[in-house]
């Protein structure tokens, strides 16, 4: 079973199973801001700095099947004063082992619909043209 939860707040535990997604989605190829080897060390300062920015500005979600994070995404709500209709969807992950399982699909519904409860009329997401991403958010409609 697979249970979709937002990340209201800093989860330390939440540290160290996100840092193993991130680093499995990197070494599988993933264009998300790294590069392969990514290190435990770079892995958790990135976490520890998503976790701390937590709030208005940031948002977000992991999925946990059998006590293990699956996957995560984040939605980046524009905080300038004429931007509040849009966000921005980004680091859409799911680890190797659980992908084709519709975990994104699940992350993505829930980004969605939490931008519409906040008045966002407006994703948008980058994502390397051509790549298994792009497919994924094709089949969602993007």
């Amino acid at each position: 079973m697979i249970v979709i939860r937002q990340i209201a707040k800093p989860e330390q535990v939440l540290v160290l199973p996100l840092c193993e997604l991130l680093i499995d989605t990197v070494h599988n190829g993933a264009s998300v801001g790294f590069l392969a080897p990514l290190s435990i060390d770079r892995a958790t300062r990135y976490w520890q700095q998503v976790l701390a920015s937590l709030g208005d500005g940031l948002l977000l979600w992991v999925a946990e099947t059998d006590g293990r994070i699956a996957g995560s995404v984040q939605l980046a709500p524009s905080q300038k004063e004429n931007g509040r209709h849009r966000a921005e969807l980004q680091k859409l992950f799911v680890h190797s082992e659980f992908q084709g399982q519709g975990i994104s699909t699940q992350l993505m519904s829930a980004a969605e619909t939490a931008a519409r409860a906040v008045g966002c009329t407006l994703l948008v997401l980058d994502t390397l043209a051509g790549s298994g991403a792009e497919a994924v958010y094709q089949h969602f409609g993007w």
